[in-house]
């Protein structure tokens, strides 16, 4: 049967990979070739208005396939893991109830953590923790306290950026709370079983150079040629709402913080090409940190002939 393997538990693809890596492209074809839904695991695309710096897919791509997740809050508003994997739990089970194979898209990787592994038991935030911790990071600044998470929890430190001030504070507060990385804590718990079957997928490639070279060329394209153009416009057109500030969830995406300290005047345009460059690579290496510690992913090369035939392919032997 269509989405159905050898346990008899419902089928579903999951099609990961570090940003430019080609997911979008490589989900569209496989949906050319089978009765597919693509729920969306990134935690950009589900604000609405961001849709430059996001590459949303366009209206077409939107309409050629259903897309679930995107678009679904406002840029004021946060999305969790834990929505994340509720609706994600029930739109797989929906999606193969009508007979189409799930695909789940993104590179998100926390996102897929979390609906495999579950969601964690760690201690409740604290207010007080928090907002001592905010405090230090006023004074020294949120890569020094990164540094400091280094030392305690490298492994967390590892995935998170020098300036993810939520995701280190969070990871500081834990430690404080428990006594214990949050790395370790999370090593713990029981990893549940999901009510269906994934078959997990990689978009990667050996020459990291390649890679790098695609991030830079769609950055490129997302700045566009002059300001009234691409994600600084935006950017702009967000601001002008009154009610968003740097410090949202949805305005820490990658080159919408970028954006915002341009039409600050913190840096001129060059300054918003390298930084915005270099802010995507390094969530790129962040995602493949990510990928290397999911030993279960296929490894597909997305710069082979073609990616969704490799992966159409598995598919087949899988459910014969």
């Amino acid at each position: 049967m269509l989405n159905e393997v050898d346990n008899a538990r419902p089928l579903a693809v999951a099609i990961m990979g570090p940003t430019a890596s080609g997911k979008t492209a490589a989900a569209l074809a496989i949906a050319r070739a089978r009765p597919v839904e693509i729920i969306s695991v990134d935690s950009a695309l589900v604000y609405r208005e961001m849709d430059i710096g996001t590459a949303k897919p366009s209206a077409e791509e939107l309409a050629a396939v259903p897309h679930h997740l995107i678009d679904i809050i406002d840029p004021l508003d946060a999305y969790s893991v834990m929505q994340f994997r509720n609706d994600t739990l029930r739109l797989v089970a929906e999606i193969s109830a009508r007979g189409k194979l799930p695909l789940l898209v993104g590179g998100t990787m926390m996102y897929f953590k979390g609906l495999t592994d579950g969601l964690d038991d760690l201690p409740t935030a604290d207010a007080a923790v928090r907002a001592r911790l905010d405090a230090e990071a006023a004074e020294i600044g949120w890569p020094d306290m990164h540094a400091r998470l280094r030392q305690l929890d490298p492994v967390t430190a590892e995935r998170l950026a020098p300036n993810d001030a939520q995701r280190i504070n969070r990871a500081l507060e834990i430690i404080e709370l428990s006594g214990k990385p949050m790395s370790e804590l999370l090593a713990r718990r029981a990893k549940p079983v999901l009510p269906f079957e994934l078959l997990s997928f990689a978009l990667e490639t050996p020459d990291r150079s390649i890679l790098h070279k695609r991030i830079a060329l769609r950055f490129e394209q997302m700045l566009g040629t002059s300001d009234d153009t691409g994600i600084v416009a935006e950017v702009a057109r967000l601001r002008a709402r009154g009610d968003l500030s740097p410090n949202l969830p949805s305005m820490r995406c990658v080159g919408y913080r970028q954006s915002w300290d341009y039409l600050d005047g913190k840096i001129d345009r060059a300054g918003l090409r390298e930084t915005g460059i270099v802010a995507t690579r390094q969530l790129a290496k962040r995602q493949l940190t990510w990928l290397r510690a999911m030993p279960e992913r296929i490894v597909v090369d997305f710069m082979g002939r073609d990616p969704a035939g490799a992966i159409l392919a598995h598919l087949e032997g899988v459910q014969k």
